[in-house]
C-alpha cells in the first residue's frame, strides 16, 4: 500500500468525521436552550434574582444574540480551543478539563488493558475448549460482566478487597494500588464483550482451510493459533476495542464518583449538580471528540493487523 494512498484514506476519514462533530456540537450547544423556562433563572436558582445580575449572566453566556449567531460564536470559540468560562468559579473550562483529563485517561487506559487482556485470554481459552467447563465458565462470567452495573461491582470490590481483606485502598488518587479496583471495575464489562466476540471469531477462523493446511504441514499448535488464527480473528475485535475505549472513557463518570477519583467524569457530575452548564457543555463536547478520534484511529489501524486490507 503506497503512503499516498494511505494519506488520502486518512484525509477522507477525517473529512467524514466533520458532519459527526458538527452534529455533536449542535447537540451540546442545545443543552442550555432546552432547559424549561429561562436558563438564566434556572442557573441562578429562582425568580427573585436581581435583574442586573440576570442581565450580566445573560451577557456572559452570549444569550443576547440571535440563536444562530450564538451557535456560530460557540463553534468558532470551540474551534480555537475556547470552551468558555465556568459560571461559578470563572475559570476557563478548557483549563479545568486539561487538569482533570490525565486522571481520566490513566483510568481509561488501565481499564482498557484489563478488558483486552482478560477478554482476549478468556475468548481464546473458550474457543480452544469449546463446550468444555472452561468454555462454560468463561461465557457465564462474560454474561455477568455485561449484566452487572459497574457501580454495583465497584461497591462489591471495595467491600471485599478493601474493607474485608484490606489488600488495596478503597478510594482516592495516586499510586498503582489505588488504580487496581477502579480499573478492574471499568474494564470487566469490556472484557466480557471482547471475550464473547473473540470466542465466536476464533471458532470461525479455526474452521478455515488455511488453518487445516497449517496443521497438516506440521506446524506447532501454538504457532498455528498465534500466527494464523488469532491474527485474523482479531480484525472484528479491533473495531469493538475501539468502540469500547470510547465507552470506557464515558463510563468513568460513574467509576470516578464511586472511587472518589479526579477526572472529567466527576468534573461533569459536579458541574451538573452546580448547574454550571458552560462546564457541562465543555466536558461533553471534549469527551465526544475523543470518542470520534478513537474510532478514526481504529479505522486506520486495520491494515496493520491484516495486510490484505487496502485503503481504497
Amino acid at each position: 500500500m503506497g503512503s499516498m494512498t494511505m494519506w488520502k484514506y486518512i484525509a477522507r476519514r477525517i473529512l467524514a468525521t466533520i458532519p459527526v462533530i458538527l452534529l455533536v456540537s449542535i447537540a451540546v450547544f442545545s443543552m442550555l436552550h432546552l432547559i424549561p423556562g429561562d436558563p438564566v433563572q434556572v442557573i441562578l436558582g429562582g425568580e427573585d434574582v436581581p435583574a442586573e445580575q440576570m442581565e450580566k449572566l445573560r451577557e456572559k453566556l452570549g444569550l443576547n444574540y440571535p440563536l444562530h449567531i450564538q451557535y456560530l460564536r460557540f463553534l468558532w470559540k470551540a474551534f480555537q480551543g475556547d470552551l468558555g468560562r465556568s459560571i461559578y468559579n470563572d475559570r476557563p473550562v478548557m483549563a479545568q478539563i486539561i487538569e482533570q483529563f490525565p486522571s481520566t485517561l490513566e483510568l481509561t487506559i488501565a481499564g482498557m488493558i484489563v478488558g483486552v487482556f482478560l477478554g482476549v485470554l478468556a475468548g481464546i481459552i473458550a474457543a480452544l475448549r469449546q463446550n468444555a467447563w472452561l468454555d462454560n465458565v468463561s461465557m457465564v462470567t462474560a454474561l455477568m460482566g455485561v449484566a452487572m452495573p459497574s457501580f454495583w461491582m465497584g461497591l462489591l470490590l471495595i467491600f471485599l478487597f478493601s474493607l474485608k481483606l484490606g489488600w488495596v485502598p478503597a478510594t482516592g488518587q495516586g499510586g498503582v494500588l489505588r488504580l487496581i479496583l477502579p480499573a478492574f471495575t471499568l474494564g470487566f464489562g469490556a472484557a466480557a464483550i471482547i471475550a464473547r466476540l473473540v470466542r465466536s471469531s476464533m471458532l470461525e477462523v479455526l474452521r478455515m482451510e488455511y488453518i487445516t493446511t497449517a496443521r497438516a504441514k506440521g506446524l506447532v499448535e501454538r504457532l498455528v493459533i498465534i500466527r494464523h488464527a488469532l491474527k485474523n480473528a482479531l480484525i472484528p475485535v479491533v473495531t469493538v476495542i475501539g468502540l469500547q475505549f470510547g465507552q470506557l472513557l464515558s463510563g468513568t463518570v460513574i467509576i470516578e464518583t464511586v472511587f472518589s477519583r479526579r477526572g472529567i467524569g466527576r468534573l461533569a457530575v459536579q458541574a451538573i449538580i452546580a448547574k454550571d452548564f458552560t462546564l457541562v457543555q465543555g466536558t461533553v463536547l471534549f469527551t465526544a471528540l475523543i470518542y470520534v478520534l478513537a474510532n478514526l484511529l481504529v479505522d486506520i489501524s486495520y491494515s496493520y493487523i491484516d495486510p490484505r486490507i487496502r485503503y481504497e
